[in-house]
């Protein structure tokens, strides 16, 4: 029989994840199309998105979802081909979506499976990106939380990634004007030139705080967090009154012992803390 593989969380990281401990990998036998039950399909995963939000799914706390449990098949969602099935709404040789987790096959209930529909000129893979999780984190978190409007100065951290490069482009798109923070020069030109960011600066530059100051001048209405840590500090330090903080992840503390909080603590962060949203 032909065997797969298959990534399984073998022990929970106390803070990074650690190569050869955290995961390991499983081979198993390929199931056959005839021990499928019906509504079943077989499906074989082509794409995974990695996400930042995995790292959470790994702690045994309390969440929005239930924690990956030990010697589970690492959660995640792919791209994938129905190779078997059992289902009228999936036949063999659809392309659709799912829960499939870090494995090559999976057998998912059609309840779980979702049919690729993409627009004109759109590519597979853009059902992981722009037209998935994260481009809709960026579209409903800016437009719904942010509520981002012609005129508004907008700050995006981790704007290079998946949700920040979206968010950026959509708030160019409603006429504000947008800074972006990234951790490489190449991630900054890239901003700027590719996708029409009006600023981008790199963290990393030892003199980020003086060019973040400089660069805020005007004091930020939208501010999108991918990141958390000391560079939401500098953004609430730069906040307007009722400025709005879209929360969507701290990705620099979710591999500390000890996540912390925001630090700032004055009138203006609190007149916006009303404002907050969190989406991790």
């Amino acid at each position: 029989m032909p065997s797969y593989t298959s990534i399984h969380l073998a022990e929970r990281p106390v803070d990074a994840v650690v190569a050869g401990k955290t995961f390991r990998p499983k081979q198993q036998e390929v199931p056959s199309a005839s021990s499928l039950k019906d509504g079943e399909v077989l499906f074989q995963t082509l794409y995974l998105s990695l996400d930042p939000a995995m790292r959470g799914w790994l702690n045994p706390t309390r969440s929005y979802i239930p924690p990956v449990e030990i010697g589970a098949v690492m959660r995640g969602s792919g791209i994938g081909l129905i190779v078997a099935s059992k289902s009228k709404k999936f036949p063999v040789g659809t392309y659709a979506t799912g829960m499939c987790g870090w494995s090559e096959y999976s057998v998912l209930n059609e309840k779980h499976v979702e049919s690729l529909d993409l627009p004109e000129g759109a590519v597979p893979t853009d059902a992981l990106g722009v037209l998935g999780m994260t481009g809709l984190t960026a579209y409903f978190g800016l437009l719904e939380i942010g509520q981002v409007k012609a005129g508004d100065f907008v700050v995006v951290s981790g704007a290079a990634g998946a949700t920040g490069s979206v968010v950026g482009q959509i708030a160019k798109l409603k006429g504000a004007k947008v800074l972006g923070l990234a951790g490489e020069d190449s991630k900054v030109s890239w901003l700027k030139e590719e996708l029409g960011f009006d600023e981008a600066l790199n963290y990393k530059d030892p003199e980020f705080a003086k060019k973040f100051r400089a660069a805020t001048k005007g004091l930020i209405d939208v501010y999108f967090d991918n990141v958390g840590g000391e560079i939401l500090d500098l953004a609430l330090s730069r906040a307007k009154p009722f400025a709005r903080f879209v929360m969507c992840g701290a990705i620099s503390e979710y591999n500390k012992k000890k996540p912390q909080g925001p630090k700032v603590c004055c009138v203006r962060s609190l007149s916006l803390c009303i404002n907050l949203l969190i989406h991790s």
